[in-house]
């Protein structure tokens, strides 16, 4: 957490405030934040002037897109962005600050401290990690049933930690494999390779549909993600698989059951979600 859907609802709410913005200067309160430069006074020199031009993301990174730099920023568990008028109380926690000449702050808070930046010369960042290894857009038009088959159609590898390999297809994460695991019927369990033509293609469309309905929710608020307004998100709302152990299937009734795959608790039905490959053609109507 946060997983795609909520690193893109903060990307849209970000832009939203900061396009425009030029960087007065930049305060840095917790060094190990700036993975790149290590040089943090090099950080804050090379953003003094900078206009932020738009907020872009790559899998559940988010990519601040200034004149000449782009700064690459993962929140990990907990780590947020806000955006304050000078002089407004500053947050326990609050370890990086761009103040900007219109007097008003972009705050980033991170109380598990998880939270990385790097800043590169513009678009040098698409080469450099972490983000040089990244995958598939889900969201992308480029995400095609042929490229998602050509991915991962023939891996000996179980599907679950498959769609959470961030190499092969970014930003899905623990929430919503469960979700779109269950949405195309299929055991997180099964290899890839197991998979028929029929099974990758409701597996890609359970993928893109599960993620859209996120983000059109705001994404998920499991415990504290807010998007860069304060606001929470909805989807949880909408779970039918994911944290409800025991709890009835929406779809067949049976308990819902519970493992650990890869090391995620992984949350499926067992009558909708067989181990054992089943003959079906049904489209989508979870």
């Amino acid at each position: 957490m946060p997983e795609l859907p909520e690193v893109e609802t903060v990307r849209r709410t970000l832009n939203q405030l900061v396009i425009g913005k030029t960087v007065e200067r930049v305060s840095v309160k917790l060094p190990r934040i700036i993975q790149y430069p290590e040089d943090i006074e090099r950080f804050q020199l090379l953003l003094s002037g900078e206009t932020i031009q738009s907020v872009e993301r790559r899998g559940k990174f988010l990519r601040f897109m200034f004149d000449h730099y782009t700064l690459v920023s993962h929140l990990r568990m907990e780590g947020r962005y806000g955006v304050y008028r000078s002089g407004e109380p500053e947050e326990r926690h609050t370890h990086v600050v761009f103040y900007f000449t219109d007097g008003t702050e972009l705050r980033y808070k991170d109380v598990r401290q998880f939270g990385t930046m790097h800043l590169y010369p513009k678009d040098q960042d698409l080469q450099e990690a972490p983000l040089k290894k990244l995958g598939l857009e889900p969201l992308d038009e480029a995400f095609t049933f042929e490229a998602f088959r050509d991915r991962i159609g023939s891996r000996p590898t179980k599907i679950k930690p498959l769609l959470l390999n961030q190499e092969y297809i970014v930003g899905i994460g623990n929430i919503y494999v469960d979700e779109s695991l269950f949405l195309a019927g299929i055991h997180p369990e099964r290899e890839a390779r197991s998979l028929s033509r029929h099974e990758l293609a409701k597996l890609y469309e359970a993928v893109v549909r599960t993620l859209k309905e996120a983000v059109a929710a705001g994404g998920s608020t499991i415990k504290s993600y807010v998007n860069g307004q304060g606001e929470i998100g909805m989807f949880q709302h909408q779970f039918k698989m994911y944290g409800r152990k025991d709890e009835p299937c929406f779809h067949c009734g049976h308990k819902i059951e519970k493992m650990v795959i890869g090391g995620r608790g992984t949350h499926y039905c067992p009558k909708c979600q067989p181990l054992k490959r089943r003959r079906s053609k049904g489209a989508l109507k979870r």
